[in-house]
């Protein structure tokens, strides 16, 4: 997945930022392919936080300035809190909704459970500052259009008490339909969807939130590693011709979409994140791939 030699911090396509994600490096297991050989073949908490750490310097040399973490990305806020001392020029978002509840067994039946709840909220707001020494964004993670939150005046007015930006993501089929109804709540200023060449569905309503001054933030760029592992024709002719990995081709056709303010890299090494970061010198050209993108993606297994 190598390339040529990336170019200038933020000398981007069209107007993306680049940031780095870290559910992969949180935790032991995640659904994403190509992740096998690019972490330790011993997967203990030290030396996922020394791969943690590894990443983040990658990134902070190639001029990426936001970390993306999660509440259920295992031990990803705690990683990231013990490498942010002198780094106070990079911004910090997180997500609460989801608990990690696999206590650090890849094997385990089930990895995260899902809450949208005052109780819920409350109780990793108060996890996520004691771990983090700032929150630049606070996100609810999965937002769905029956996520009880829509209803729930005293969890909309406790995340508005918070005085930190508020933003929510997004997954599943439904996903513009998630993304117009919480526009109509009116108390979120960031959005964090998934659209990559196999998933475009959402993309007329982040246009909407774009358009309605949210930060659009796009996740799941390589479709959890299957644009890398097995790209279609189309992406692996584009990216032998342009001399970069099919990684770079599908996040440079992420930062060409003129609604799209960030795009997320879930880099799980040094040598993936480079690869990304060279989607910020090329220009893409490419047909339309939707395909049955969430029907695949529910079936992939943690590894």
């Amino acid at each position: 997945m190598s390339g040529g030699p990336a170019g200038p911090p933020f000398t981007f396509v069209g107007m993306a930022q680049l940031a780095l994600g870290l559910a992969s490096l949180g935790r032991p297991a995640y659904i994403n392919l190509g992740r096998e050989g690019a972490l330790p073949a011993v997967r203990d908490v030290e030396s996922m936080r020394e791969q943690c750490h590894r990443v983040l310097d990658t990134a902070y040399e190639l001029g990426v300035r936001w970390v993306d973490a999660a509440r259920s990305y295992g031990l990803s806020e705690d990683f990231l809190s013990s490498w942010l001392p002198g780094h106070d020029d990079v911004a910090v978002s997180s997500k609460w909704g989801y608990a990690y509840v696999a206590d650090w067994r890849p094997d385990a039946e089930v990895h995260e459970v899902k809450e949208h709840s005052l109780a819920r909220f409350t109780q990793q707001w108060q996890e996520t500052r004691a771990l983090l020494p700032r929150v630049d964004l606070y996100q609810v993670h999965s937002l769905t259009a029956d996520s009880p939150l829509f209803t729930d005046r005293a969890l909309q007015d406790a995340m508005a008490e918070i005085g930190v930006p508020l933003g929510f993501s997004t997954s599943g089929p439904r996903q513009a339909e998630a993304v117009r109804k919480a526009l109509d709540l009116g108390i979120f200023s960031s959005v964090q969807s998934t659209w990559n060449l196999l998933e475009t569905s959402a993309g007329e309503a982040l246009r909407e939130a774009h358009d309605a001054g949210l930060r659009v933030i796009v996740k799941e760029g390589v479709a959890n590693g299957r644009l890398v592992v097995r790209p279609p024709q189309a992406v692996a002719a584009q990216a032998e011709a342009l001399g970069v990995g099919p990684d770079a081709v599908a996040l440079a056709a992420i930062a060409r979409q003129p609604w799209a303010d960030v795009v997320l890299s879930g880099a799980a090494s040094p040598e993936q994140l480079r690869s990304n970061v060279d989607a910020l010198r090329i220009d893409v050209d490419l047909p339309d791939l939707a395909e049955q993108y969430w029907k695949t993606r529910s079936g992939l297994t943690w590894n």
